[in-house]
């Protein structure tokens, strides 16, 4: 039963890459346009695939020293799982990149030739849906070589079930199956965190600047040609909001799963007078299974638009019913699921206390419905405080008659008022799960989050595909017409792409705590406790919480440096090229994309780097309470603190095209309240795109950085040394 139902998870990736590649030249053998659009998709299809390969360079040499460690330190398995999940995951980073940078001009000049909302949101969605099937297919098709060739092949659960854990051929140190999923979720965060803080600093700081200086200061339209960052501007769509976004929540999705496997191995090695390996069995394959009956669901709920004869104008309807046919269709499949593999399970085994399963068979997958229940609620909530379609956002865009000042303090306090109801939503998940299944539900509910990542995902990128299709349109100067089409895309994309960040930092607090308790069992055994009225661990908690605050700073402070010589180069050609305003002479594009560029690569390391030692640095010298205590702080702040800026940032963008669209009575494109709208937008910007969906991966980064390094420094720390640990 088992092998067949991993069969079922192998059919479901090859399905999901097979109808990729499908749409993916589907949409590549559609026509570019006209000569001009040809030219200017050209100059962002070359600018992003420098910049991907610069960044992949860099980040190569940082994983090659990461996995040498692990490889020493920890064992071979992990270091060979890391490189698995950073190829898996640069792979769809990379091919998303690839799809939107040819679909872009595609979109514009369906847009052109129709006139037809639907028909144009047809093309873009196919783009997109290339990035969400490769996204769930290569996380999936990573997560089942490690599960088939450590796990079974090399004996590594057999290990688990015997209790014979393996040491490192070096240290003697442990080396679990546990550690190797750990590497493979390592290598898919890695990546994770240079796409998304690379490509986030490269796009904001383009955007910033040709806002800040092109529609502020010279009052020309957006992505108007004469602007010399406005190619910048639509690489770093590509570059941030496709590669960086699909990297993220693959990285998520891998998390996901991961994290319910690896508290099942950390359940039963812990717990000697449980034996029932069977039923390990099940507890490890149920969450790949799972993810391959979302997989499929995906499958369904993505060709509902891509072969839909005719879609309604309505975006966000059609876009909607997507996700709910990909969720409605994983909630019934799952449900299946977890009755066929855990029907024959005694009850007594379902009663043990570190199992708690209260549903009995049904257990994992209700666990798993309060994930997707709170995914679908949080999405919920974010498109009312994001969509100009509802009250919050209306009321940033009438602020911005009164100037810039109240238009940012609006936006303000809906960011903030906005962080209540999510996090109210995700607590009760916590429980809910917990009270149904244990902590294995927990990791369950972060999994059913995750469940139709591919489906969100592709509803997710098709945005800065029609972001760019926009700016293809201005910049070729095409009617009015098409770049409204592009627009009302666009303006729909802006509020998916918050829900996407929702379930993306959702997710992780879910996948957090389950990394938290394997992290306990890895130095404690099966003492569960973590004190935080101890002193250490107090002091890392309050650590933990000023993390994300420090790290926000300085990703805010690398797109600032970076958009600030923007800035100037865009001062400069239009002051010393005076013909460049007039129309009679040409921008330098190239040298606003070396700015972006160059800055990204620089500003990125920091950030990248701080976050992947401070957890090891603190951890060998203060001890793993320390620690325990940093990701707890850490966690909390984050999730505040990432929903505040996806909403604020959604919300100032989406008020700033509420103006544009006419919804403010007597303003328009150009006007003072339109001004103060693009400041909001502005300084929404590093906001929404950098820092918030940034965050999300600093904590489970963070998490696997010390679940893997928990086994080194439990041992040798400084405190411990000098009897203070």
């Amino acid at each position: 039963m088992e092998n067949l139902l991993l069969i079922v998870a192998g059919i479901a990736i090859i399905l999901a890459v097979a109808y990729a590649v499908f749409n993916y030249f589907c949409v590549k053998k559609l026509e570019e346009g006209t000569e001009k659009m040809g030219e200017i998709a050209g100059a962002i299809r070359i600018g992003a695939n420098a910049f991907i390969r610069y960044e992949y360079k860099l980040v190569a040499i940082i994983g090659a020293i990461i996995a040498v460690a692990v490889f020493l330190v920890i064992s071979w398995q992990a270091a060979i799982a890391f490189i698995i999940g950073a190829v898996m995951s640069a792979a769809a980073g990379f091919i998303g990149m690839k799809i939107a940078t040819y679909a872009n001009v595609r979109v514009t000049n369906r847009a052109r030739e129709t006139k037809d909302l639907g028909k144009t949101l047809k093309v873009a969605f196919k783009g997109g849906s290339v990035m969400g099937l490769c996204v769930a297919g290569f996380a999936l098709l990573g997560a089942v070589i490690v599960y088939c060739v450590f796990g079974l092949a090399a004996g590594q659960i057999a290990d688990v079930a015997n209790r014979t854990i393996g040491k490192n051929f070096i240290t003697g140190l442990d080396a679990s199956f546990t550690m190797t999923l750990s590497g493979y979720a390592l290598g898919c965060s890695i990546i994770a965190m240079f796409n998304r803080v690379g490509g986030g600093i490269y796009t904001k700081a383009a955007d910033m600047g040709a806002d800040l200086v092109g529609k502020t200061e010279a009052h020309i339209p957006e992505d108007d040609p004469r602007n010399p960052a406005t190619i910048a501007d639509n690489v770093g769509d590509n570059v941030g909001d496709v590669a960086g976004l699909g990297s993220d929540l693959l990285e998520s999705y891998v998390g996901a799963i991961l994290s319910a496997v690896m508290l099942a191995c950390e359940i039963f090695t812990h717990n000697l007078t449980f034996s029932d390996t069977g039923f390990l069995n099940k507890l490890l394959l149920f969450p790949v299974v799972f993810a391959g009956c979302g997989l499929m669901a995906c499958i369904i709920g993505i060709s509902y638009i891509v072969l839909k004869p005719k879609l309604s104008k309505n975006v966000h309807m059609e876009l909607n019913i997507a996700t709910w046919i990909s969720a409605g269709v994983t909630v019934a499949a799952g449900a299946v699921l977890s009755w066929l593999m855990f029907r024959g399970v005694p009850s007594e085994t379902f009663k043990e206390s570190f199992i708690g399963f209260k549903a009995g068979s049904f257990s994992p997958w209700l666990a798993a419905v309060c994930g997707i229940a709170a995914g679908i609620v949080i999405g919920v909530i974010s498109e009312y405080y994001t969509s100009y379609d509802y009250k919050p956002t209306k009321k940033i865009a009438q602020s911005s008659k009164e100037g810039a000042a109240l238009t940012i303090t609006q936006g303000l306090a809906t960011g903030m008022i906005s962080c209540l109801m999510p996090v109210v939503v995700l607590a009760a998940a916590i429980f809910g799960s917990y009270a149904i299944a244990g902590m294995y539900g927990v990791s369950c509910a972060a999994l059913g989050m995750l469940s139709f990542v591919a489906a969100t995902v592709s509803v997710d990128t098709y945005g800065p595909i029609s972001d760019n299709a926009g700016g293809i349109a201005e910049m070729s100067g095409l009617e009015d017409e098409v770049r409204g089409i592009t627009d009302k895309l666009d303006s729909v994309g802006n509020t998916t792409a918050a829900i996407g960040k929702g379930f993306a930092i959702g997710s992780a607090a879910f996948a957090a705590l389950s990394l938290m308790t394997s992290y306990l069992y890895a130095f404690t055994g099966s003492n569960l406790l973590l004190n935080i009225i101890n002193p250490t661990t107090l002091c890392g908690a309050l650590c933990g919480a000023a993390l994300p605050f420090f790290f926000s700073g300085l990703l805010i402070e690398a797109v600032a440096k970076a958009a600030r010589k923007m800035v100037d180069e865009v001062r400069r050609q239009f002051s010393e090229h005076p013909g460049i305003l007039q129309g009679t002479e040409k921008p330098d594009y190239k040298t606003c994309i070396g700015i972006s560029s160059q800055g990204a690569l620089k500003e990125m390391r920091v950030p990248c780097i701080f976050c992947i030692l401070f957890p090891l640095v603190t951890g060998f010298i203060f001890g793993p309470y320390f620690v325990g205590g940093v990701l707890i702080g850490a966690t909390v702040a984050a999730i505040m603190l990432a929903i505040f800026c996806g909403n604020a940032g959604g919300a100032w963008d989406n008020a700033k095209k509420f103006i544009e669209a006419g919804g403010v009575e007597g303003e328009k494109k150009g006007s003072a309240a339109h001004d103060a709208s693009v400041v909001g937008d502005t300084v929404g910007d590093p906001l929404k795109d950098t820092v918030g969906p940034s965050l999300d991966i600093l904590i489970k980064i963070m998490s696997t950085i010390s679940l893997v390094a928990v086994v080194v420094f439990s041992n040798w720390n400084l405190f411990s040394a000098i009897g203070l640990g």
